[in-house]
């Protein structure tokens, strides 16, 4: 009932979704309230089954959106900083596949805006460490809607540490040991233009897991490529943990450049054994809609 009540107040579609939840996991959309009964007891056996906790939250959905998350770091003064933006919109059952900054859709009048929420958000609860502060965008009304914050270093900060010039990892360990930043807070700058591609053991085309030897692993070289990885030839990928054998990451003066070095960087890393998602990349980096920066969330349907 509590359900159906909320979701008669926001206005349907509804997104059903499980509060301990995490990684696309745990959700459901209801278009009208027989099918979120349907999608609430669904969820709800999954996420105890899952999770451990049945909660499930109700939340109003976008059939556009896209998916932009801001970088904070709060200092050992008290002070909290925003490292500018990410676009988390290229995604597969609701977990990211490519992270880009800046993000293509977000203005300067609109970076503003998001990046004093994602402080005040910070501030409101004293916080001391790396966080995200994570968004969900409607591109018709730039609209923004607070999702979650998460209170850890994400997968994809690399491409904020390469457009600002910072390691976060190090301004972590400075906050816990009550150190001042290596950086001016009042004088950030983000230069230039980073894009990450999460490299997973699993098929292109569906995106299941494909675990295996690794028999090949050929790492790309070049200006403004880096490779974060966790594999080499000769390991396994086992079934047991997530999917993820590296982050590649390019950066370049602008999108345009970032792109062509992640093209080349794509045709340059080899990895032969378990299944790999490399081909989708390439085929991603020239699709018109990721190219042009003007994509949501979407798009991985587009290219299917």
């Amino acid at each position: 009932p509590a359900a159906v009540a909320a979701a008669a107040e926001i206005g349907y579609p509804v997104l059903v979704k499980a509060a301990a939840g995490g990684g696309g996991m745990g959700m459901g959309v209801a278009t009208d309230e027989a099918a979120l009964r349907t999608e609430y007891d669904k969820v709800r056996s999954f996420a105890e089954r899952m999770f451990g906790d049945g909660s499930v939250l109700i939340e109003r959905y976008f059939p556009r959106v896209r998916h932009v998350e801001v970088q904070i770091l709060g200092l050992a003064d008290g002070r909290v900083v925003a490292l500018g933006e990410r676009e988390c919109s290229v995604q597969r059952r609701n977990q990211k596949l490519v992270e880009e900054s800046p993000s293509p859709a977000v203005d300067p009048e609109l970076r503003e805006r998001l990046l004093a929420a994602a402080v005040r958000a910070g501030e409101a609860v004293n916080y001391r460490n790396a966080g995200t502060v994570e968004c969900l965008m409607d591109p018709s009304t730039q609209e923004f809607f607070f999702l979650e914050m998460n209170t850890r270093l994400q997968v994809e900060h690399p491409v904020t540490e390469l457009v600002h010039g910072i390691d976060l990892v190090a301004e972590q360990l400075r906050v816990a040991s009550g150190l001042a930043p290596t950086f001016d807070p009042e004088a950030l700058v983000s230069r230039g233009h980073a894009i990450e591609l999460r490299i997973n053991a699993e098929d292109p085309k569906r995106f299941l897991p494909g675990p295996g030897v690794i028999s090949t692993w050929i790492e790309p070289v070049g200006e403004g490529v880096r490779v974060d990885s966790g594999y080499a030839a000769g390991n396994t990928v086992t079934p047991f943990y997530d999917s993820l054998m590296a982050k590649l990451i390019v950066s370049g003066a602008d999108r345009a450049e970032a792109i062509e070095r992640a093209k080349a960087a794509v045709a340059g890393f080899e990895v032969v054994g378990p299944k790999c998602n490399l081909p989708f990349f390439a085929e991603l980096l020239e699709h018109p809609e990721f190219v042009s920066g003007d994509y949501d969330t979407r798009i991985v349907t587009h290219l299917r």
